[in-house]
C-alpha cells in the first residue's frame, strides 16, 4: 500500500463507528466511510460542518460556520474545495501519491508529453501534468466538474498552459480519437463504479473497463509513457494487472499495482482508499 506521508494541509485526525474527523487547511469537518467499521471513542475538539447520511438516501451538511469555498495545496498546487451533495468536497488527497508519479514521469522524460486524462473530474491529475510540462485533454461527462476544473486550473495560474477541456461521454470520446488518428503519451483514467456520461449513457465498470482499456491502446504514441487506472469499486489491485497484461499492444517495462491510503494521525492506523495500476512502456 502506498500512504500519503507529506499532505500538510490535509489529515485524518481521527475515524470512528462509521465516520472520519478531517483537517481540510483550518477546515474540520466530520464526514461518513463505510469502510470505518471500527469503535476508537471519537472525540471533536472542533467541527465547522457535519454530512449526515439521509434514510432515504443522499444526506445533507450541517455546517457550524459559512463553508461556501475553501482551499488546500499540495506541492505548489492550490485546490479550490466546496460542500457537494454526496458528503464529498471535490478533492481525494489519497491520490497524491499518483500526482507525484505523474508530475515525476513526465519531468524525467525530457521531452514533449502528450495527456488523456479520462474521468478527470476536479482536475488533480491534470494540474500535476501541466506542472510537469505536459500538454493535456481533459475529459469529464459533467460540465460542473468541467467548469470546477476550470477553477483550478485559473487559481494556479496555468491558463497560459496547454489544456483542453472536453464535456462528452468517455467512450464516445475515445472511440471519435480513435477515427481521428490523435495519440496519446499518457493515459490516465478515474473510472467509477456506475455513471451516465453527457447524454445519459451509462457506464458500468464491470462491463466496461476491459473494453475501454483495450480501446485506450489505439490511442498511444509509438512511444507511449505509461497508462495509469485508479478505481474506489473493490477491485483487486490483481485485476487491473491482468486487463493491462491482456490488453497491451506495447512493449512494457513494468506493470504496479498497490492500494492508496490515508494515515489516521490518534492512532496511526490506516484507511484504505481504493486502487491504481499503471502499466509503463519501454
Amino acid at each position: 500500500m502506498k500512504i500519503v506521508k507529506d499532505f500538510k494541509d490535509y489529515e485524518i485526525i481521527d475515524a470512528s463507528l462509521g465516520m472520519k474527523y478531517e483537517r481540510w487547511g483550518n477546515v474540520y469537518l466530520l464526514r461518513p466511510d463505510p469502510l470505518v467499521i471500527w469503535d476508537s471513542n471519537l472525540k471533536v475538539e472542533r467541527i465547522d460542518a457535519i454530512y449526515h447520511r439521509s434514510n432515504t438516501g443522499g444526506g445533507y451538511w450541517e455546517n457550524k460556520k459559512d463553508l461556501k469555498t475553501f482551499q488546500v495545496t499540495y506541492h505548489g498546487i492550490t485546490f479550490n474545495l466546496k460542500q457537494m451533495g454526496f458528503k464529498h468536497t471535490g478533492l481525494f488527497p489519497e491520490q497524491a501519491v499518483n500526482w507525484s508519479f505523474i508530475e515525476e514521469k513526465i519531468k524525467n522524460s525530457k521531452r514533449d508529453i502528450k495527456v488523456l486524462n479520462l474521468f478527470a473530474y476536479t482536475g488533480g491529475a491534470s494540474l500535476f501534468a501541466l506542472k510537469a510540462g505536459a500538454s493535456v485533454c481533459h475529459v469529464d461527462s459533467s460540465k460542473g466538474m468541467i467548469e470546477w476544473a476550470k477553477e483550478n486550473v485559473k487559481v494556479n495560474n496555468f491558463e497560459d498552459k496547454p489544456i483542453r477541456f472536453i464535456v462528452d461521454d468517455v467512450q464516445k470520446f475515445v472511440k471519435r480519437e480513435i477515427r481521428r488518428g490523435n495519440k496519446y503519451d499518457v493515459i490516465i483514467m478515474d473510472p467509477p463504479s456506475y455513471g451516465k456520461g453527457a447524454n445519459k449513457e451509462v457506464w458500468s465498470l464491470e462491463k466496461d473497463l476491459f473494453n475501454l482499456i483495450t480501446l485506450c491502446q489505439e490511442l498511444l504514441s509509438p512511444t507511449p509513457l505509461f497508462m495509469m487506472v485508479n478505481s474506489y469499486s473493490g477491485l483487486s489491485p490483481t485485476i487491473i494487472e491482468n486487463i493491462f497484461k491482456l490488453t497491451n499492444q506495447r512493449k512494457i517495462k513494468n506493470i504496479t499495482s498497490y492500494e492508496i491510503g490515508l494515515n489516521i494521525t490518534k492512532n496511526n492506523l490506516i484507511l484504505p482508499c481504493g486502487i491504481t495500476g499503471i502499466v509503463e512502456y519501454e
